[in-house]
């Protein structure tokens, strides 16, 4: 008997370090559901409130250990909790036994494998860094504009690379969530029948309770519409995280209110950067003709034409973009103010408009961004 529980301790943590090597280490964005495992949710059927809090445990948890010496300022800690026991509980040996009594093999094995976590865990979370996107409610809001009143979510997303970052962030309601959730559904019948959503309730929507475990239900619904390839890259997806920004930045800078549309306009580049581009290059252009135009209104020329030139570089040599003349417009008129070289790109703009594809002189980064049209 006490042989076959410390083979399974043992089992138990060459299992845990196993697990901790592939959480850590990742397999990169476009992989994490290529395994039969990836893709079995372990909840398959609509989320309660009263399994919520439970899911969230299972889910969103962290896994941690606790060595010795980072215990020495919690000395009230119980012994049990403090660290990882060279004995099991309730066969302890005490004074001069327990120093010359060895371990058993089977229970040696055991506690190397706790030390090569400790080690191992120790030694990777300084180094390793996300593999692959994170979401964490940072803040919910009860909002009253009669006659109505909901609840707003604000997520922080966090992609791969640096930890320290600044992660991007969004703001969406119930309905917002549900909407998508509605409409992946109906696209994607197979996939999403693996994800759970929080239920609509008719009533305690308001309460601590319930606002914390959607919280939790929400991070883990998009956790698992990102673990999906399939979803990860659906129109819709894209537009629930970008789309609502590009319009809030778009209206700000018509009317004028360029220091609050900059900030939108690169949380919607940072989304973007961080989501993928898989439906194309226009909405990149239009951030950063809102980028630039918000730039060069603040009297930061040099910022401005970094942007012109980060979209020069997205468009290429490929068949003209609607963009590009206004692009090389400002490119060249940014670097004349600045001092820089702008002969490439003035003999780009004049072999536009010698060929016909361009007005002379072309529409501007703001009049282009004024009447364009995001739907």
């Amino acid at each position: 008997m006490h042989r076959r529980t410390q083979e399974g301790g043992g089992a138990m943590a060459s299992r845990l370090l196993h697990r901790l090597r592939h959480a850590l280490g990742g397999d990169g964005p476009g992989e994490a559901a290529a395994g039969p495992e990836a893709e079995q949710f372990p909840e398959s059927s609509e989320l309660e409130d009263d399994d919520a809090e439970g899911l969230s445990s299972r889910l969103s948890g962290t896994l941690s250990f606790t060595s010795a010496e980072d215990d020495e300022d919690d000395e009230d800690d119980d012994d049990e909790e403090a660290g990882l026991d060279p004995l099991p509980s309730g066969d302890r040996a005490s004074g001069d036994d327990a120093e010359r009594s060895p371990p058993p093999d089977g229970q040696r094995g055991s506690q190397l494998l706790a030390q090569q976590l400790q080690n191992f865990w120790k030694k990777s979370r300084n180094t390793l860094v996300p593999q692959r996107l994170l979401f964490e409610v940072t803040s919910a809001n009860v909002v009253k504009d009669p006659p109505s009143k909901y609840v707003l979510y604000t997520l922080a997303v966090t992609g791969p690379g640096l930890p320290d970052r600044q992660p991007a962030q969004i703001s969406r309601r119930y309905s917002d969530f549900e909407r998508l959730h509605r409409n992946l559904q109906r696209q994607f019948r197979g996939p999403m029948a693996a994800i759970s959503f929080p239920r609509k309730r008719l009533r305690r929507n308001f309460t601590a309770e319930t606002i914390a475990r959607r919280s939790r239900a929400f991070e883990q619904f998009l956790g698992h519409l990102q673990a999906v390839p399939e979803l990860r890259h659906a129109p819709d997806l894209q537009d629930f995280f970008v789309l609502p920004e590009l319009r809030r930045a778009q209206s700000l800078t018509c009317t004028g209110l360029y220091r609050e549309a900059l900030a939108l306009w690169a949380n919607a580049w940072q989304l973007q950067a961080q989501l993928g581009t898989p439906s194309g290059p226009d909405r990149p252009l239009l951030t950063l003709a809102g980028l630039a135009v918000c730039h060069q209104e603040l009297e930061d020329p040099r910022e401005a034409r970094a942007c012109c030139e980060r979209a020069l570089q997205l468009l290429g040599d490929k068949s003209p973009h609607p963009l590009l003349a206004p692009f090389l417009e400002a490119h060249v008129r940014l670097s004349w103010r600045l001092g820089l070289d702008k002969r490439q790109s003035e003999a780009r703009l004049q072999a536009l408009q010698e060929a016909g594809l361009t007005p002379t002189p072309p529409p501007s980064l703001k009049e282009l961004l004024i009447k364009e049209v995001l739907d």
